[in-house]
């Protein structure tokens, strides 16, 4: 008999590790989302991502062990069908992540976990990391998660993102150690019940990737400090040594210590600030134009929490679409600093970004700061921004260009604007915002007018959707008779523009939280109806965002419609170039009942459309831009244009609902 054969299968053993390693590896990232979501929040962002990361790469290790110490599953083990790699790795995971929300007994409430204080890797030094900030939708989850135990928080993620029964994951928490399994469960079951949309489309976004990271530096100015203090300690330790020294000959050596100062991190002291003036001196009205306003200017200690919220970030950050949440990268220009009902609120600018930090002057809550996009704005839109949203009401800081401000309603057009009192600083009354709900019974926007040394009679519209930026709402008539068509958006204050946007202004709630910069409507063809059906207007409405895509919603309306009655969406288009000067060119089809009662197929296009093709309930070809063709019933149609350049076009987007 040979004592080899007693010996564990070597190579059986290494084909084991390089499996378990060979799933580790590839379930990295779902391992890791399930660390950092059971993990407690009282650990920092920063600090929560890194020991997710140590728990997951440390559970090889651990999973080896429990592996190799039963040689007989248990009968729950095989009711489970096999204790596989993924389930060992599952459950050291969790317990490890669960043992943290586990205070030790005699541990001061006020600290960290134990395990948190014990060196591991990875160790980052000099850089913060924590995941990208999330949506509206992806906020909310997240305050409802940390208000869960963690055992509830690991339920809900493995029921919906890994797609576990309730069975699975009743075995996998007890196998964790975990405390009152049924009532996680139930936990998890009300927090899917509470999303709006898919929990496990919530849970795949970045807010909760803690392997997709955004970096930034630690607090320097901090640093800065105690290296000062290191190196005065050190200067004055060697000042002592060296006067003890030559103290017999009574020579007197004095030493000026160099203290180090952060590069590349900009500080209060070094924040742009603009004169009054230069908006009248220069040829770029923009933000670069606004001078520093505010009656708190000039208090450091605001200033250094505002510019430490943006450069160093230690709470939650609300980011428009598409903008970037990195600090600035040179020191932003000051905008305003003052104090706005209860509230202290800062502007600041980096050349991109526009961003507002506001903190309640009786610290009742924690301080918020917003960043929204705004490179290559104008006179217009960048002509206020939205200082203290709160209760349906907004109060607006005007740019200095501004010299009149008036509020009006969209619903109606006939209506004169009135007077919006404005402060000395820029800081207008209380507005009505925009609501949110589907009730369409007010629209009401600012009504702005230019200095005349900026632009003669130049006055604009701005709808505050309840971002950080005002819409600027625009307006293209239709094509005049007999001059040629406007081909250029125009402002939205003459009568005629007023009119096409009451019957669009209950469509603008949904602008809400889209990075919208601009809508125009465009009025691209008209027709006369049949059956008494009056006059129809088509209209392509183009809400251009800040990073440069636009959506698209085609809609026309009737002489008959009330003037405040929404038009009647035709079609939809996602990110695309339609109704803009890169596609200037539009056509779009609808079914139609008159007030006979008869159907009818309907179609416009654009100036440059020659004839038109419709298909489908109805086939018909007419060398117009406009037609009107019977129906047997409501006509379900596709359009296709001819262009006097010989073009062909297709309809706009999809038919909307």
């Amino acid at each position: 008999m040979h004592l080899r054969s007693l010996r564990p299968d070597a190579g059986g053993a290494r084909s084991r590790v390089r499996q378990a390693e060979s799933v580790l590896v590839e379930q990295y990232g779902d391992l890791v989302r399930l660390a950092h979501l059971v993990l407690p929040a009282s650990l920092g962002r920063h600090q929560r991502v890194l020991v997710a990361h140590s728990l997951v790469q440390r559970a090889l290790r651990r999973a080896r062990a429990a592996h190799s110490a039963p040689a007989v599953p248990s009968p729950r083990e095989e009711s489970r069908g096999g204790d596989t790699v993924e389930r060992r790795l599952l459950v050291e995971v969790l317990r490890a992540a669960l043992t943290y929300g586990r205070r030790p007994r005699m541990w001061p409430a006020g600290w960290v976990h134990p395990g948190a204080l014990r060196p591991r890797l990875p160790l980052v030094w000099g850089l913060r990391l924590f995941p990208r900030s999330g949506g509206v939708d992806e906020l909310a989850l997240a305050q409802r998660l940390s208000a869960a135990p963690a055992a509830a928080r690991a339920a809900f993620l493995l029921r919906t993102v890994h797609g576990l029964s309730d069975d699975t994951v009743h075995d996998l928490l007890e196998a964790a150690d975990a405390s009152d399994v049924p009532a996680a469960l139930r936990t998890a079951g009300i927090l899917e019940e509470e999303s709006r949309r898919s929990p496990a489309a919530l849970l795949a976004s970045q807010e909760f990737d803690a392997c997709a990271l955004q970096a930034g530096p630690t607090d320097l100015l901090r640093r800065t400090r105690r290296a000062r203090l290191v190196l005065g300690v050190a200067a004055l330790g060697l000042v002592t040594a060296v006067t003890l020294a030559v103290a017999d000959d009574g020579t007197t050596h004095r030493t000026a210590s160099q203290v180090p100062t952060a590069h590349g991190v900009p500080s209060t002291a070094d924040l742009v600030r603009t004169s009054a003036g230069t908006w009248d001196n220069t040829s770029r009205v923009d933000f670069t134009a606004w001078p520093a306003r505010g009656s708190r200017a000039h208090d450091r200690s605001l200033l250094d929490r505002a510019l430490s919220a943006w450069t160093h970030p230690r709470s939650r950050i609300g980011l428009a679409p598409a903008t970037p949440a990195t600090p600035p990268a040179t020191a932003p220009q000051l905008l305003y600093a003052g104090n706005v009902d209860d509230r202290a609120v800062v502007l600041l600018y980096d050349g991109q970004r526009i961003a507002r930090y506001t903190e309640t002057r009786s610290a009742a809550r924690d301080p918020e700061l917003s960043v929204a996009r705004a490179d290559d704005a104008d006179v217009t839109t960048a002509a206020a921004v939205t200082l203290t949203p709160s209760g349906g009401t907004a109060r607006y800081l005007l740019a200095p260009w501004v010299a009149e401000a008036q509020t009006r309603d969209l619903l109606h057009p006939d209506v004169l604007a009135r007077a919006l009192h404005v402060s000395k600083d820029g800081v207008t009354d209380p507005v009505p915002t925009i609501p949110a709900s589907e009730h369409c019974d007010s629209r009401p926007v600012l009504q702005l007018r230019s200095s005349e040394r900026i632009a003669e009679h130049h006055a604009f519209l701005l709808a505050p959707v309840g971002d950080l930026s005002p819409v600027h709402l625009t307006y293209t008539p239709l094509p005049g008779h007999g001059t040629p068509p406007a081909r250029a958006p125009r402002e939205a204050t003459g009568p005629q523009a007023l009119l096409a946007w009451a019957h669009q202004a209950c469509s603008l709630p949904s602008l809400r939280d889209t990075g919208v910069r601009a809508v125009n409507n465009w009025d691209f063809a008209e027709q006369d109806l049949p059956d008494g059906g009056g006059h129809a207007v088509w209209t392509c409405a183009r809400a251009d965002t800040w990073r440069g895509s636009g959506d698209v919603t085609v809609s026309f309306r009737t002489s008959r419609y009330a003037p405040a009655e929404p038009a009647r969406t035709v079609a939809r288009a996602h990110a695309t170039a339609a109704c803009s000067r890169f596609g200037q060119h539009v056509v779009a089809a609808s079914g139609w009942r008159s007030p006979k009662g008869h159907w009818y197929a309907l179609a416009a296009g654009s100036r440059a459309v020659t004839r038109l093709s419709v298909s489908g309930d109805v086939t018909v070809t007419k060398q117009a831009r406009t037609l009107a063709a019977p129906a047997a019933h409501k006509p379900r149609v596709t359009v296709r244009a001819h262009l006097s350049t010989g073009e062909d076009l297709d309809a706009v987007g999809t038919p909307g609902t």
